[in-house]
This record gives C-alpha cells, structure tokens and sequence, in this order.
C-alpha cells in the first residue's frame, strides 16, 4: 500500500512538474510569436520608455505613431537594450525548458523520494531557476554580441544577416565545433543527467546549492548549444522557423542515443552549407 501510494504521489508530482514546464514553454513561445507579428507589422523601437511605448504606438497607414529608431541605423538605447535582452532570454527559455525537462523531472522524483524517507531535498524551483539563470547570462552575452554586429553592419534591422562572407563563416565555424571534444564533453553530461548530478556531488537539501548545482547543467547546455544559438544570427534572431529548428535538433541530440551521429551529421551539413554560401549561393 505505502509503495503504490508513493506510486502515485510520483505521478502526480509528474504531472505537476510537467505541466508547469509545458505552461512554462508556452508563454513563451507565445511572447516570440507576438513579437515576430508585431515586427512583421512594421512596428519598430520606440526612443522613449519601453512600457509606455509598447501599449500607445499603433500602425498607421503603415507607419508607427511616435518616434522610432531602427536598431543598426541608430545608436541603441537603454532601454532598447533591455528590450532585446528580455527578448533573449524569453526565447532561451522556450527554446531550451524542453530539453531541460527530462533532468527536471529526474530531480523532482528524486525529492519526492527523498522527502518521503524524512531527507527532503531543495524545492525543485530552485534547480529549475539555476538551469535557466544560466541561460539568462547567455541572453545578455548575446544581446551584446548582437549590438556589437548591428554597428558592424553585419546584420540588418530586422536581425538577419547582411553578409554572405559572415553567413557563410559561421555556419562553417558551428558546423566544425560539433565535431569537437568539447561538444562532445558537454553534450554528454547532457545525456546523462543522473552521471551528472553524481559526478558534481549529487542532489543538494539546501536552495543555494540546487540552485548552483541547476546552474552548473545550465552551463553544460550553454557550452553544447553556444554555436547552435550564433545560428539565429545568420537566418534571422526573430525567424520563426529557425528558432523551431534549432530548438528541435537541441532537444533531439539529448533524447536520441549517444552512438547516433546526430551531432557529426549535423555538423558536416552546416559545414557544407557554409561553402555554398561563401560560393555565391543563398540562404
């Protein structure tokens, strides 16, 4: 009886857990598919406050009430700044709970487990919250990577690129680097999360320590999906189909088995779709 109890408190727990990254995942798409519409729209920045701007500015006769800035014809503001951080780290978080979700998992069964034998571990929140704190400071590296290629002129206003020289360079850069041990090395503790939780000193009882024990995976996950990610920057930050893309071959290189050569594959496509752009063709 106690057994299919705990049984079922699992279950639940589960779908608990389940249910709030799938909820989680969502909004968050659902916040990339407002923004790409609104840009479709034409609307762009405002220069003034970002909140007031957002609710006032409205499309007419094709052109946005209020004064604009285009981001790579205009210096950036601060507040256009954190527009495209959030930005970020919204898209992050769609992109990459999903593939988070099985280590998650893992984590609340063990704390329920755990907590049932009168040894209760931190809220798995908090595990959570690390994994994607990590990939919120990755959102604010690739903000500045991406002001730092706007006025380069390497990218246009609508976050694509404006080189096939650079499209094609990185795309043969991401490719070379699933071939790597490092690749290889991160992608692995992402595979396996219990080796990993394990190999980092198992699961912790106190909120800072799963927090940086959650972090510390988020940081394994940066380390395999980083040139991924640099990817948006040659298709498009804000396309839609990209995003998709990306975000499914991430979650199909942790879920597939590792004698797969996913990566290799994968790796060896970006390379030779990078010669062809560099050749003369287009994306």
């Amino acid at each position: 009886m106690a057994s299919t109890a705990l049984e079922n408190t699992l279950r639940r727990d589960r779908l608990i857990v389940g249910a709030a990254l799938a909820a989680l995942t969502v909004v968050s798409w659902l916040y990339i598919l407002w923004l790409v519409e609104t840009m479709d729209m034409g609307m762009t920045m405002p220069a003034g406050d970002m909140t007031s701007s957002m609710q006032d500015a409205a499309p007419m006769n094709g052109m946005v009430m209020g004064e604009t800035v285009m981001a790579g014809l205009h210096p950036w503001s601060f507040t256009y700044f954190v527009f495209m951080f959030v930005m970020w780290a919204v898209m992050m978080v769609g992109m990459m709970t999903p593939s988070a979700a099985p280590m998650i998992l893992i984590y609340a069964r063990v704390g329920r487990a755990a907590e049932e034998k009168g040894r209760p571990l931190a809220a798995t929140g908090f595990f959570a919250g690390g994994y994607l704190l990590a990939w919120t400071a990755f959102s604010l590296i690739a903000t500045l990577g991406q002001w730092a290629l706007e006025q380069a002129l390497l990218l246009t206003p609508m976050m694509a690129s404006a080189s096939a020289l650079f499209s094609g360079l990185v795309l043969i850069a991401a490719g070379l680097f699933q071939w790597t041990p490092q690749k290889d090395a991160c992608l692995s503790h992402c595979q396996a999360p219990l080796a990993f939780v394990h190999a980092h000193g198992g699961f912790r009882r106190e909120p800072l320590g799963a927090l940086a024990l959650g972090f510390h995976h988020g940081l394994y996950c940066i380390g395999c999906c980083w040139a991924l990610m640099a990817l948006l920057f040659v298709g498009g930050v804000m396309n839609v189909l990209w995003i998709a893309a990306i975000a499914i071959f991430v979650l199909a290189e942790k879920l597939l088995p590792p004698r797969w050569p996913v990566s290799r594959m994968a790796g060896g496509v970006l390379i030779a779709f990078g010669i062809w752009v560099l050749a003369g063709g287009t994306l």
